[in-house]
């Protein structure tokens, strides 16, 4: 009976990357990977000749049942990889997800490197009770809106990723739209210039100003909404 492995991948770091990720990606038979490019680079830093197919953002909803359905037909054990991190955490890979354990394929996890995990490792909040937002909306209303609703749940801590070119006007709307909110912004997590920054909102608005380099490397925002209070609708 063939399975499908949804194996993280290093968000940075290669050294991050598990003994027994490194084993399933040459034992597999077919990789679905998010951009096959970057995860030959991958295979070849470690001399892995799995064969690949792509399996995106843009084409997963029509790409997931023709590889269930190899699969089945060729009994074949099948890794999902995305560029970096855990497939499916606000990265591809739900929809072939999905479809294998519909058509009955044991769906197991090999788990390892994200970014939202090590954010929050590192933030110095009170992180036992928290939510994943992923990516927040652009437009400053819906921003707005999206901010105050999840102040409104009562989770104390939310966690959202957000592009460089970004992440200094959803701060500064963090600013206007929850006074008190206390962030940790995480930027380029396991590289090598690796940097978190914490603060009152302001305060890491200042500092994300103040850095010419704050418009390089992914970030992955916590923010700490333990004194935030907003009205209810």
């Amino acid at each position: 009976m063939p399975r499908l492995f949804i194996v993280a991948t290093p968000i940075g770091n290669l050294s991050d990357i598990s003994a027994r990720a490194l084993q399933t990606l040459r034992d597999c038979d077919l990789i679905a990977a998010e951009d096959t490019r970057v995860t030959r680079a991958l295979l070849n830093h470690f001399e892995i000749d799995t064969p690949c197919v792509s399996n995106h953002q843009h084409n997963e909803e029509n790409r997931a049942a023709p590889i269930v359905a190899r699969m089945l037909e060729e009994d074949l054990d099948v890794a999902l990889v995305t560029d970096a991190g855990t497939p499916c955490i606000s990265d591809p890979g739900s929809f072939l997800t999905k479809e294998a354990a519909a058509a009955g394929i044991e769906v197991l996890a090999v788990p390892g490197p994200t970014a939202m995990a090590s954010a929050l490792s590192v933030s110095g909040f009170d992180t036992r009770e928290f939510a994943f937002y992923g990516f927040l909306p652009r437009q400053k209303r819906e921003l707005s809106e999206k901010l105050l609703a999840i102040a409104r749940t009562g989770v104390p801590i939310a966690v959202a990723h957000e592009s460089p070119h970004r992440v200094i006007d959803l701060v500064s709307v963090i600013c206007e739209t929850l006074p008190g909110c206390r962030v940790s912004a995480s930027c380029d997590l396991t590289k090598l210039h690796e940097k978190t920054i914490r603060g009152t909102a302001e305060e890491v608005l200042a500092m994300l100003r103040a850095n010419e380099k704050a418009e390089k490397g992914e970030y992955c925002l916590v923010l700490d909404l333990h004194d935030v209070h907003v009205a209810e609708k």
